[in-house]
């Protein structure tokens, strides 16, 4: 069924269990270590427990520019091609020492045992030299648009991608499909950005500006502020530029997928930075998936995994199988 349309049945089926259920798959797999009484150590995932889930080799590791962060993973279904492709950014609000691309490892692997390639990408955080304003999120679109440069060698469709980005990742994801909306003037503009057919925003975050104070606490600090020199009064026009809720409207389908349980981007921003996105003309849905916080939106198995199959089969007009 449409990302836009009804809920989907599949998805809110296989997401009906709880997570107990979902982490005693993984632990069986011998993806996770059970507690020494017989039980789960937790009852959310942690960063930690999605960095050690199993995935296979990337095809191939491929830079997209100079710097030490600037490179990606890219993994390829079987076949022939021309494959469809996912850009996948992982989170960890900005900040070298929470994630890097270890962390959407699994999630790529899933995408792409599911017939979608997937470009995995690293790039230079904001605590990181070139990273920050504007070089975080140019990294984004370089990354991105490096994906018409190595189409032909790894038989991509450049017609038919999509962005799929988890906590700073989905701010990420989300601005990618705001780029076109950019001025001239803006250090960030590109004069023929890679378009995507839409984004999957997994407790992603939006709406900077709105998120900014609440987030300096599961951060660990001022990560917004830090990402672009200051706040709203301070660099109004970097805002302007950067968070995708300022560049509205986006022009594409998007799919916000919330844990219910996610205390470190709640829901609640989510569906704020929805309503704006519908009252600008963008077509948006809202997922608000149970038993999941803020990092089981990577494990593949676990409930917000058929939503994520689902948004990304949907958008790339893929037949569900």
């Amino acid at each position: 069924m449409s990302a836009l349309g009804a809920p989907w049945p599949e998805a809110a089926a296989a997401a009906r269990g709880t997570l107990a259920a979902a982490l005693a798959v993984l632990v069986a797999a011998g993806w996770l270590s059970a507690g020494g009484d017989g039980g789960q150590q937790a009852k959310y995932l942690t960063p930690a427990d999605i960095n050690a889930l199993p995935s296979k080799p990337a095809d191939a590791r491929i830079r997209y520019g100079p710097g030490k962060m600037e490179f990606g993973d890219l993994r390829l279904p079987r076949g022939r091609g021309p494959f469809p492709v996912a850009i996948v950014l992982h989170g960890g609000c900005w900040v070298s020492q929470f994630a890097d691309l270890q962390n959407t490892a699994a999630l790529a692997d899933a995408l792409r045992d599911a017939g979608i390639a997937t470009w995995n990408v690293e790039y230079t955080a904001e605590d990181q030299p070139g990273g920050g304003w504007p070089g975080t999120m140019a990294d984004a679109g370089r990354a991105a648009d490096k994906l018409r440069e190595i189409a032909a060698s790894y038989r991509l469709d450049t017609t038919r991608v999509i962005a799929i980005g988890h906590s700073a990742g989905g701010h990420l994801a989300l601005w990618l499909a705001a780029r076109h909306r950019l001025p001239q003037s803006s250090p960030l503009y590109a004069a023929d950005p890679l378009p995507l057919r839409g984004v999957v925003a997994l407790g992603g975050v939006g709406d900077l500006a709105a998120f900014r104070d609440y987030g300096k606490t599961p951060c660990e600090g001022d990560v917004v502020g830090n990402l672009l020199g200051g706040g709203p009064e301070q660099v109004p026009g970097r805002y302007r530029q950067a968070s995708p809720a300022e560049l509205l409207p986006l022009g594409v389908p998007q799919v916000l997928i919330e844990g219910a349980e996610d205390e470190t981007v709640p829901a609640r921003f989510a569906q704020a930075y929805a309503e704006a996105a519908r009252r600008a003309g963008d077509k948006v849905r809202v997922f608000i998936v149970p038993d999941s916080a803020h990092h089981e939106y990577n494990a593949p198995h676990a409930p917000p995994w058929p939503y994520i199959k689902e948004a990304a089969f949907s958008l790339l007009r893929i037949p569900l199988r």
